[in-house]
């Protein structure tokens, strides 16, 4: 079976990115990251980006390349402490910086790709988080209206694709992920292993066909860490 949504690699998959868009970025620090889509877009150089994603890298690796090319206006994100660059930014007031609690932050992207506009939570109430947002109580609790997001675009690097965009993430490789691949309009699939149409069991699937729009084989790469601990010697 031909599948149009098959690009040749990073560069062609990110050529549309504009100025100004919103992209949502899956992985959890540097686990599941697309390498190959954000070293493209750098490339590609499109600027003014505000980018979703659970953190932003380290200096110099993942969404970090983008902060020290400058692309990046606004980040929505839940732990922004390893990266030196974004703290140098955002003091000096060239990032737009919105913090959001990990859960919610996970639940407002899963939100945008079910079609929920909104929804509460009690998670922030009493907090700076809640600052001009509308409160509901409910059973005696406090809760916040927070507002799905939908991206413009989405990058995610999974395991496993076939060429209709059927998506098998690996492990704590799944992570923001899925919920990522969902919320964008437009969501740029990197796979390990690109493999033929019927490949895939269909009880295995994290991320339908349906959710995604191009998909390509991503060069083979050294799986960058965060923190390497090792143990010590006896």
């Amino acid at each position: 079976m031909e599948s149009t949504k098959v690009v040749a690699d990073a560069a062609e998959a990110v050529a549309t990115i504009e100025d100004g868009m919103t992209v949502a970025v899956g992985g959890f620090g540097l686990c599941g990251i697309p390498q190959a889509s954000i070293a493209a877009l750098r490339a590609q150089g499109a600027r003014r980006l505000t980018v979703v994603s659970n953190n932003c890298g380290i200096d110099g690796v993942g969404l970090g390349l983008l902060l020290e090319s400058g692309q990046i206006a606004r980040m929505v994100s839940s732990y922004v402490g390893e990266n030196k660059t974004f703290e140098r930014l955002f003091l000096s007031g060239e990032l737009e910086v919105e913090l959001v609690p990990q859960g919610t932050l996970a639940e407002r992207l899963r939100a945008g790709g079910a079609g929920i506009p909104a929804f509460y939570t009690p998670a922030g109430a009493g907090t700076p988080v809640a600052d001009g947002k509308e409160t509901r109580w409910f059973g005696g609790v406090e809760h916040l209206l927070e507002h799905a997001i939908v991206a413009d675009v989405a990058l995610v690097r999974a395991w496993k694709g076939d060429a209709l965009g059927n998506l098998v993430f690996r492990r704590t490789a799944r992570n923001f992920n899925p919920l990522a691949a969902a919320a964008g309009r437009v969501t740029i699939a990197e796979v390990e292993q690109l493999v033929p149409v019927g490949a895939l069991d269909g009880d295995a699937i994290h991320t339908p066909a349906a959710f995604v729009q191009r998909i390509f084989q991503a060069p083979v790469a050294e799986k960058p860490i965060e923190r390497r601990t090792v143990a010590v010697a006896a």
